[in-house]
């Protein structure tokens, strides 16, 4: 049995964000779509339409599940490949 403390936390400080790049120009855009309904073309024109912009390139786009935390795997492609990830939609 876990028994729990009233007057202390609990959980952990949520994570940092890392910082936005300044300038978007020649950066590397990602997509990760958890795969809700119209995810992925939502994020493809938000994408593109961000790439025209300011003059970055989307160069992956990778799938997760919504229910649950994207795979290790999946993260270290993108960490690796891209500069910003474009994430986030709801139903």
């Amino acid at each position: 049995m876990l028994i729990y403390r009233p007057d202390g936390g609990v959980a952990q400080p949520p994570a940092q964000l890392a910082p936005s790049p300044a300038v978007l120009a020649g950066r590397r855009i990602g997509i990760l779509d958890n795969q809700k309904p119209n995810a992925n073309v939502l994020l493809g024109q938000l994408a593109e339409r961000l790439a025209d912009r300011t003059g970055a390139n989307v160069v992956r786009t990778e799938t997760k599940n919504a229910a649950t935390a994207c795979e290790d795997q999946v993260l270290g492609l993108l960490t690796e490949e891209v500069d910003v990830i474009l994430t986030g939609t709801a139903d």
